[in-house]
């Protein structure tokens, strides 16, 4: 069998990026591919915050709906917009090499931060976290694409902007003045890339399987499972980072509330052969040391 494999993508240029590498990869292992390009539902409604729409998988929902009616064979996603349940019949297939974790300020100058200033992110973790460590400054919210949201930030008299630096790197918009904010805690899977296949469909899942990078996946399933055992949706303030050294994996979680004054943390380190169901376990730790409460009022006023 020597078939087409149509590739689904959002239609945004880091998108394409994201579905270019796949591509390529692919065809350099001899297989023929397509691209299709679509928009998503949460690339249409830029007047709203994500939290106020409610849905959960905003972002690939359209990509489910076109692999389930045959349309498109493979679905490329940047993994931290993933739903932790899978819809019935897609699979993960292949979870590329992660890039940077890290979230970064792209800022106008830092005068501010010792001041009152106004900082734009369309998560409410970021947020949390923001908050939680400047309480005096604002943060209002930013929606679209990484170019549409570099291009509010030119255009806008906010201080700052909060983006994940995979993203910038990724499409060449990183600019000079931006700080890396090494004490926030990425999203889960956060500059994570995941290919999701037909679970029925053994000729794309066998050629996924080979753009397969181990350590990337066994680190973004235990920041995953941390976040499903939290019970926590996309638009939740949870914050999961794991990383893996030789034979020890690292993890950091945490939890805000949504205005940043409370926090649930921890941190573990294990041998990678300990590593099933470590990030349930490190969930369940948080929420035995209150963290269930602050996630039952999160849900509370994200319901409202």
């Amino acid at each position: 069998m020597n078939k087409t494999i149509r590739i689904g993508t959002r239609d945004s240029e880091l998108a394409m990026w994201q579905a270019h590498t796949v591509q390529r990869q692919l065809e350099e292992l001899g297989y023929k591919t397509e691209l299709l390009p679509v928009k998503s539902t949460g690339d249409l409604i830029l007047d709203k915050p994500l939290y106020e729409l409610g849905i959960t998988g905003i972002f690939t929902k359209t990509l489910d709906v076109a692999m389930l009616q045959g349309s498109i064979d493979i679905a490329v996603h940047s993994m931290k917009d993933v739903p932790t349940a899978l819809p019935k019949g897609i699979v993960e297939a292949a979870v590329l090499e992660r890039a940077n974790v890290q979230d970064i300020l792209v800022h106008k100058g830092t005068d501010f931060l010792d001041n009152n200033g106004t900082i734009a992110t369309g998560s409410l973790r970021r947020k949390a976290q923001w908050l939680h460590k400047y309480p005096s400054h604002q943060v209002v919210d930013l929606r679209g694409n990484v170019n549409t949201r570099m291009q509010k930030l030119n255009d806008g008299d906010w201080n700052g902007a909060i983006f994940a630096a995979a993203g910038l790197e990724r499409i060449n918009l990183k600019p000079e003045s931006f700080i890396d904010l090494d004490w926030m805690i990425p999203a889960p899977a956060q500059g994570a890339m995941l290919v999701v296949a037909m679970e029925t469909d053994a000729y794309c899942r066998e050629a996924l399987e080979k753009l397969n990078d181990k350590p990337s996946q066994l680190a973004v399933h235990i920041e995953r499972e941390f976040l499903r055992t939290l019970e926590g949706g996309c638009t939740a303030p949870i914050g999961a980072l794991a990383v893996i050294e030789g034979d020890d994996i690292h993890f950091e979680g945490a939890v805000f509330s949504l205005d940043g004054t409370e926090k649930f943390t921890l941190k573990k380190s294990i041998k990678t052969e300990e590593s099933k169901g470590f990030g349930k376990k490190c969930a369940e730790e948080l929420l035995n040391d209150g963290a269930a409460d602050l996630m039952r009022r999160i849900k509370e006023a994200l319901d409202k």
